[in-house]
């Protein structure tokens, strides 16, 4: 299996110190809205991610952080909390925001059909060790402190550039002008932030002498430390991670323990709507409840993320939904006849050849191709591994077990030339997308949305 490290820019063999304990860490969502089909496309990827490391025989652990304190509207360290944010546009308690959009973010992760992490992990109820790692980090060197909180100086970690091929001199150069504070490096960055008197912030919490919350880099730092140890097998996130969110955390971990934070660092694109960036202001966000309202199933918008690949820019657009809601339901119904007929063998190499796909570098808009090309000599066997590796919903079994006793019923109702009832059973099987073909090999059934 090879992916693509983004620390070294290349694609490389994955080797797992333990297959059996294979640790994978991802960057969750804030939680001070609803996410949009954007934010989910990340989760979507991964699952695939997870699905393939599976098939390749290796044991996951697998934490999830849920970021419900300390990320700012800006990526830096000024403007406001998200979730004060939030709880002044819905007029409830930060705390009840923070509950809010985790229900629902971990509803849409269920109803998309994602593997559920081994953790999931909220930012506050670590706090105590991220107070634990800004020690560490006080207590080695690496910080200093303003009016307004502890900052880390990046200078201290002579490899910090070197994640994001950050250029340090062109910001230094750029700071003379458009900086006045009190950073010694315009890349520094706040580990522990202070609430200054009559500042309106509810999560707030008592340390160094006075109160206060963690830095938004800060929690993926100590939730590694605590659940998984460095360094981690795979990290993954967005691509806007990578020169500020994942290159702080890597400093602040080289800070604190003297260790790498991740061997392996994977990030995937943005998704766009009608080739722009979603956003509100723009007022083209999409979400979960959208495509569902749309007429359209989750599985449909999953097999449109994998038509691509996760490295590149997504552009969506209704049409292109369409298209690969009929590319799923073609599939889905080569599944459906094999459950009416007798099952084919399975093709020789098939499985091992598809599994080869998504080994490079997560290819599934290769392993499509190679559905696609198969998908008339594929046994049900075939189709379930499909389905195993994409999370699709391809198997009709339920469907099965509903529709075939529906046939049986018309069918005895035909013999006895009770066409009312016959016809009845038909347009009411078609009311759930279910239409009836009667063959002269008798009555097949195929699913039409």
């Amino acid at each position: 299996m090879k992916l693509y490290n983004t620390a070294t820019r290349n694609l490389e063999e994955f080797l797992p110190k333990d297959p059996k304990d294979v640790k994978v860490y991802t960057c969750g969502p804030t939680v001070y809205s609803t996410p949009h089909i954007g934010n989910y496309g990340a989760y979507v990827y991964w699952d695939l991610l997870i699905r393939t490391l599976k098939a390749n025989g290796y044991t996951i652990r697998r934490v999830l952080n849920l970021t419900d304190v300390g990320h700012l509207t800006s990526d830096g360290d000024t403007g406001e909390d998200k979730l004060e944010k939030g709880a002044k546009r819905e007029g409830k308690t930060v705390w009840e925001i923070a509950d809010q959009y985790i229900g629902v973010f971990r509803n849409g992760f269920k109803k998309l059909g994602l593997i559920e992490p081994t953790k999931w992990a909220r930012a506050t109820d670590y706090i105590e060790q991220s107070k634990a790692l800004v020690e560490k980090l006080i207590e080695n060197g690496f910080t200093y402190e303003t009016a307004d909180g502890v900052y880390y100086d990046t200078s201290k970690f002579p490899r910090y550039a070197d994640f994001a091929r950050l250029d340090l001199e062109n910001l230094k150069a750029g700071a003379r002008v458009a900086y006045s504070n009190e950073k010694r490096n315009p890349s520094d960055f706040a580990v522990w932030k202070f609430i200054k008197p009559g500042e309106d912030h509810a999560m707030r919490w008592d340390f160094l002498g006075r109160p206060g919350y963690p830095g938004w880099h800060l929690e993926c730092s100590s939730i590694i430390h605590t659940e998984l140890g460095e360094p981690i097998d795979i990290h993954t996130g967005g691509v806007d991670h990578i020169p500020v969110h994942h290159t702080n955390e890597i400093a602040q971990t080289y800070g604190a323990y003297n260790e790498s934070l991740a061997n392996l660092w994977i990030h995937c694109n943005f998704i766009t709507i009608n080739g722009e960036k979603i956003s509100k202001s723009l007022g083209n966000i999409i979400t979960l409840e959208d495509i569902e309202g749309k007429g359209y199933s989750l599985n449909d918008y999953k097999l449109w993320l994998f038509q691509g690949h996760y490295k590149a820019e997504r552009n969506f657009t209704w049409e292109d939904l369409e298209s690969a809601k009929n590319r799923r339901l073609s599939w889905r119904n080569k599944v459906a006849l094999l459950f009416q007929t007798e099952p084919k063998t399975n093709l020789l190499d098939f499985k091992a050849a598809l599994l080869g796909k998504l080994n490079d570098d997560l290819n599934s808009a290769s392993a499509f191709a190679l559905i696609d090309a198969s998908a008339e000599q594929m046994s049900l066997d075939d189709w379930t591994y499909v389905n195993e590796l994409f999370g699709l919903d391809l198997i009709p079994e339920d469907v099965t077990e509903t529709v075939q006793p529906r046939i049986e019923e018309r069918n005895a109702a035909r013999n006895h030339k009770d066409w009312a009832t016959a016809d009845y059973i038909r347009d009411e099987l078609l009311e759930d997308n279910i239409s009836l073909l009667d063959t002269a090999g008798g009555t097949f059934w195929q699913i039409v949305g």
